[in-house]
């Protein structure tokens, strides 16, 4: 453990890891908020199946947020030259993301202040914006970076980013947009079969069987494109010392096609992340079908985190290569804070993530079960 913390380049994979840790995180807890959100206008069709649907995530969504800010939070300390360039370079793309993820939580506030129909129907639209628009923004940003972000730095290492928000909409970055929302309404349904009681719960299996099928379906036409060299890949020229400066601008980088084929053909072994990254987005199909909801879940879960890891895997060392200036791109090993904050921040999550991972399986524990239309209507109930 201590040849870790003193050693350089051993600090900045870990951190790179980490951050694909926190980013599934985020994504299989609260990728199901998103998913439900999104899925509200057609599971639900009543006040109450709304209210249903609703207090199915009611309880666990604020939490589920933290992997957000984890994730957030870790770019900005270890990768501080991505989280400018990123949060920069995609603002208003990040501030619809922000928008929609604000009104989520007035939405499930303010639905039953008021029992007009009209008044929660604006309110259930905006929980539906509050799952669609951030899932689809998502991946529209992941294809972008897959295909290289026009930015490049000045000499004195200030990033310059060139790009518009209506650049971010090309046919591969909807590509990939649309298997965010197929992934995660597949996954908002595996919740709802699993958590909610009858027509919510069976509309749920219906629509959730088509979107596993349409996300293995996206994910492997994404890999056949990358095959097919529709769009080239970037590959470091440059040997990248483990502890070598954090300077971007110290190396070459060529795009070719099928660079992100390089690392599953020098480690044969890694392409079983792929395709588990297909299979099981099928698993969880067929258990709609045979309604085994746990399985199902599972299943969805494991999809999502090597979707998310295939794309971490292709792109390594690179996190974030420029489609102006290819030699300027970010890796894992040119572009993190120094060894002290990788260290100090190590430290500190040794400590504090397996509590909150702790936490977090206390509470679900707690509110084991499914929910049903008896827990809505009982006096006193907390649902929304």
């Amino acid at each position: 453990m201590l040849a870790l913390l003193s050693d350089y380049g051993s600090l900045r994979l870990i951190w790179w890891v980490l951050l694909g840790v926190l980013l599934i995180g985020f994504a299989v807890t609260d990728g199901f908020d998103l998913g439900v959100g999104a899925l509200l206008p057609f599971v639900a069709r009543t006040d109450i199946e709304r209210r249903l649907a609703i207090h199915t995530v009611s309880a666990t969504w604020e939490g589920n947020q933290v992997w957000l800010v984890l994730g957030g939070g870790a770019i900005f300390a270890a990768w501080p030259a991505l989280y400018a360039l990123s949060f920069s370079g995609f603002y208003l793309a990040m501030f619809l993301v922000l928008f929609a993820l604000i009104l989520r939580p007035v939405a499930f506030k303010y639905r039953s202040k008021n029992e007009s129909p009209a008044w929660r129907a604006r309110w259930d639209a905006a929980l539906f914006v509050g799952g669609a628009v951030p899932a689809l923004i998502f991946g529209v940003a992941v294809g972008n970076v897959l295909q290289g972000v026009p930015f490049h730095f000045t000499d004195d290492l200030r990033p310059i980013y060139g790009g518009t928000l209506f650049g971010l909409l090309n046919p591969l970055a909807l590509l990939c947009g649309g298997l965010s929302v197929a992934m995660l309404v597949a996954h908002g349904a595996a919740w709802l079969a699993f958590k909610a009681e009858g027509p919510v719960a069976e509309r749920a299996r219906a629509i959730g069987g088509r979107a596993a099928l349409a996300t293995a379906a996206l994910f492997a036409l994404g890999g056949l494109l990358v095959w097919a060299g529709a769009f080239g890949g970037y590959r470091v020229v440059t040997a990248l010392p483990g502890d070598g400066p954090s300077n971007p601008l110290a190396k070459e980088v060529v795009t070719e096609a099928g660079a992100w084929l390089a690392n599953f053909r020098a480690h044969p072994a890694l392409a079983l992340v792929p395709l588990l990254g297909i299979l099981a987005p099928l698993l969880a199909m067929m258990g709609f079908r045979a309604r085994r909801e746990g399985l199902t879940l599972l299943a969805s879960k494991l999809g999502i985190a090597c979707i998310i890891a295939t794309v971490g895997l292709a792109m390594f060392p690179v996190i974030l290569p420029s489609s102006t200036h290819p030699g300027h791109a970010l890796t894992v090993f040119d572009a993190s804070s120094s060894r002290a904050t990788l260290r100090n921040m190590l430290i500190a999550t040794v400590v504090f993530l397996p509590i909150i991972l702790a936490y977090t399986a206390w509470v679900y524990r707690v509110l084991w079960g499914k929910v049903s239309e008896r827990d809505i209507t009982a006096p006193g109930s907390p649902a929304y």
